[in-house]
């Protein structure tokens, strides 16, 4: 539906009057704006129908138009504002059609990862291509990341095809020599590790299922004893958990994903096996290498998988180099204790929460809902667990991908965040963390916001935002109420939808490209009322906006103002 008919259907009589009388005569007012002229499409008339407060429309009912009202639910996406954690959908065998990307949006999914470990090019651009067509049919934004898939570092071949069985305390090197395999050696490809090992340091093989310890090096090898016995066979991955190795986070095959990627234009790119801040600041440069003339580059994640990104200040200049965090616990749990991953997990959560970055908490949530169509109880715990922590988004990886109930996995975790949210201690918890480094005047605006906006029961924080760092700020507030983000660029809205609380709308050219405070108050209210957030004329929203209008963090104005619509501005300002 256009602004302009909206506009009209609200200056047509006075507001309190349409909002106040019954739902026949809310019917008869509302089938007069639609024969208008106003170019509604289905889910037009179906979302103002919610919003009016009118009873839900029968996809094969008629309009006064004659006109059938089609697909899609617009019950189920309605109920997205009722939600503040965001969900990441991988996608994969499992998730490659139209008809299932859509049953995973309308489950809950807000950000689909398309995972460079597999497959070609030409499925990831079909995945995406299938996105942006939910996107449009929906006509809400839908952000796409791209994972790289990082260095695989791995041992070589054995003359034994079964490999060979070590046990505890013998002796086993590791060396450059391309010869295969025996009992008491293999070739390691890898210098950058050779050179990084000393003594004391530990080596993990095939996921830590054989541990050994470094007792001697020299030029080309390293001795080690194993400690946890196991068998070792050809190409199986090697973790070096005590050593930073002199290695780009970007194979060859990275950074033709990354050309690729950009190529295509997806939102976000998740950077594996980062060991230290440098590695930010190559992938950064190589995105404007690459695509020097994009206006909005793709924001980067950075996955947490390495014990060195703990080391010193590391954490806290990683997450201040990049847009986002993934906490990678698959690798994580490799090469750190188990028992140490829920602590870390919660201090890059909070080092996250204290700059405004979105943190994802990923891998194994519901595992055994790739063959199951229920999760464990302990799989819903630490679920639970991740949103109490405050994380912006939980993540499913191969049970959205490649398991059997991909869309009950996905519903799964909705149900899992409703419950959360609607826990009293939930805020309770969020808001024992209060983030305090920034002290700007922008800052400053977001908090006064977020205080008014609970003070007043207001239904929403609009953001005018360009690059998305108003709503963001906004969303690292925690507030009880919605964030509603208006950004005239479609990248913003879309990277937008990893944030906790932040739902963006795409503005229109007339309600963004203006210095008049007037018609972004009644911009404010329009879009209010075409995403259901309010329903009543007495309904409050807390507006934030920075003049010069436009400016990229310049918040500087904070207004409250009901939801009265066009008719109210007329005659009060």
């Amino acid at each position: 539906m256009k602004i302009q008919a909206l506009a009209a259907l609200l200056t047509a009589a006075p507001a309190a009057a349409f909002f106040g009388v019954s739902a026949s005569k809310k019917q008869s007012t509302f089938g007069t704006a639609l024969n208008s002229g106003s170019g509604m499409d289905a889910y037009d008339v179906q979302m103002k129908a919610y919003a009016a407060g009118l009873p839900p429309l029968n996809p094969n009912q008629q309009v006064a138009t004659g006109a059938p009202i089609a697909e899609p639910n617009y019950d189920k996406l309605t109920q997205r504002w009722r939600k503040k954690t965001k969900q990441l959908a991988t996608l994969g065998p499992a998730s490659s059609s139209f008809e299932m990307i859509e049953k995973l949006f309308l489950a809950g999914a807000d950000v689909f990862r398309l995972n460079f470990s597999h497959g070609e090019h030409q499925q990831k651009q079909e995945l995406l291509d299938i996105i942006r067509q939910v996107e449009k049919k929906y006509d809400h934004p839908i952000a796409v990341l791209g994972d790289l898939q990082g260095p695989k570092l791995r041992v070589g071949q054995f003359a034994n095809p079964d490999g060979e069985l070590l046990q505890n305390g013998q002796a086993f090197r590791f060396d450059l020599d391309p010869a295969p395999g025996t009992i008491q050696r293999v070739q390691l490809p890898h210098p950058e590790i050779i050179e990084a090992s000393q003594v004391g340091h530990v080596l993990l093989i095939d996921d830590g299922k054989v541990q050994m310890r470094v007792t001697g090096t020299g030029a080309g090898y390293i001795d080690c004893v194993v400690e946890v016995a196991g068998s070792i066979k050809d190409r199986k991955g090697v973790n070096t958990p005590d050593s930073v190795l002199e290695i780009s986070p970007l194979t060859p095959k990275d950074r033709a994903d990354l050309e690729y990627m950009l190529s295509i234009g997806v939102d976000w790119i998740a950077l594996s096996f980062v060991q230290r801040p440098e590695d930010i600041v190559e992938i950064t440069r190589l995105i404007m290498e690459y695509n020097p003339q994009s206006v909005i580059r793709p924001h980067i994640m950075a996955k947490i998988e390495k014990p060195s990104c703990f080391y010193g200040d590391s954490l806290q200049r990683i997450v201040e180099l990049c847009d986002g965090i993934m906490v990678a616990r698959g690798d994580l749990g490799v090469e750190c204790a188990p028992e140490d991953v829920p602590i870390l997990q919660k201090q890059i959560i909070d080092e996250c929460r204290e700059q405004g970055k979105p943190v994802v908490v990923a891998t194994q949530m519901l595992e055994s809902m790739i063959e199951s169509p229920t999760p464990t109880r302990a799989e819903t715990s630490d679920v639970a667990t991740a949103i109490y922590d405050g994380a912006d988004a939980i993540m499913l990886s191969a049970e959205s991908a490649a398991g059997e109930y991909p869309e009950e996995s996905v519903f799964m975790q909705q149900r899992i965040i409703n419950r959360v949210e609607n826990d009293p201690h939930y805020q309770q918890y969020l808001q024992s963390f209060e983030p305090c480094h920034d002290k700007s005047a922008a800052a400053a605006i977001i908090i006064a916001a977020r205080q008014i906006a609970w003070t007043v029961g207001a239904k929403a924080i609009v953001s005018f935002t360009v690059g998305g760092s108003t709503a963001l700020r906004a969303s690292k507030k925690r507030p009880d109420a919605p964030i509603l983000a208006i950004s005239p660029l479609v990248e913003t809205c879309r990277q937008l939808s990893l944030s906790w609380g932040v739902y963006a709308e795409l503005a229109q050219d007339d309600q963004f490209d203006t210095d008049n405070f007037r018609d972004m108050l009644r911009s404010a209210c329009e879009i209010s009322l075409k995403k259901g957030l309010v329903s009543d004329p007495n309904d409050l929203l807390v507006v934030t906006a920075g003049f010069p209008f436009g400016t990229p963090g310049a918040a500087n104005i904070i207004r409250v103002i009901p939801a009265a619509g066009p008719s109210y501005w007329d005659t009060s300002l």
